[in-house]
């Protein structure tokens, strides 16, 4: 990692320290993105089975940290923001799961493996490899850190619908009579995006930072580490949601704002 990169990466785990008390408190045990979407999604893919030990990087407060232990898994789980280990650890306690946290940052390849070399039955890293300065580290390390035969699943923003090149529109139509409000998403770009910042949660106390990698860097970037691709899905809102806003992701059920996918090691002869 240049001196850029490093400097631009301690921006980002600060801004982190700062808002994660914010996150936890509106993330409790799971929002609607996470309890509808990424959750289901993740489980339906990891298939993970009881008495597994299970990674999840950039477990944030430990939504599904808790969630892998309930059903089952020796759990791992590292996050770079000392203040969400707190906050999850705290969320934990005497709850007599088997979690183990870690103040570890997924984008220092060494300190990844440190967590141990063919520990893992499965990895999972949900919704935050666009919050990373860099993911080709964390690429890298995984396929060492998991035992043959491992998994790893990863979810993120969709990055052809959800990104900081698109627009919420709401248009208002007379339909043979009967006034209807139509919803839409307006894409100004999609390859070209620079890192920039942006708020996931409204509300929350200071934007932070988004690195857009259109699918072909960030599937290019799992290849390149060895590892190939058998599942993917592509969740969105049922179109029985009820919207909590006009610009809600719950206005398009047949657009998906998250994308996930799994991985295994490339089998080696």
């Amino acid at each position: 990692m240049n001196k850029p990169t490093r400097i631009t990466n301690r921006r980002v785990r600060a801004i982190w320290e700062e808002i994660a008390p914010f996150w936890d408190e509106r993330m409790g045990e799971g929002n609607d993105f996470h309890t509808r979407l990424v959750g289901p999604t993740v489980e339906g893919l990891l298939k993970v089975a009881s008495g597994e030990t299970v990674l999840d990087v950039a477990c944030g407060n430990g939504v599904f940290a808790r969630r892998l232990a309930d059903l089952g898994a020796h759990v791992v789980a590292c996050d770079f923001a000392e203040t969400f280990l707190e906050r999850a650890r705290a969320r934990d306690e005497g709850s007599g799961r088997d979690i183990d946290y870690r103040v570890v940052d997924a984008t220092d390849e060494r300190a990844m493996l440190k967590l141990g070399k063919r520990r893992f039955d499965a990895a999972v890293c949900n919704m935050a490899l666009m919050d990373m300065v860099a993911i080709e580290p964390l690429f890298r390390a995984i396929p060492r850190l998991l035992k043959p035969g491992g998994r790893f699943v990863f979810t993120v923003q969709h990055p052809c619908f959800n990104n900081n090149g698109i627009r919420f529109a709401a248009e208002e139509e007379d339909r043979g009579g009967e006034i209807v409000v139509r919803h839409s998403l307006r894409l100004t770009d999609y390859l070209g995006i620079p890192p920039g910042r942006g708020i996931g949660i409204i509300g929350q106390p200071e934007a932070h930072y988004y690195f857009h990698r259109p699918l072909s860097e960030l599937l290019n970037a799992a290849f390149d580490a060895g590892l190939v691709m058998d599942g993917v899905a592509e969740p969105a809102f049922p179109a029985s949601s009820k919207p909590s806003r006009t610009f809600s992701w719950a206005n398009h059920p047949t657009i998906p704002p998250v994308f996930a996918a799994r991985f295994r090691p490339f089998p080696k002869d």
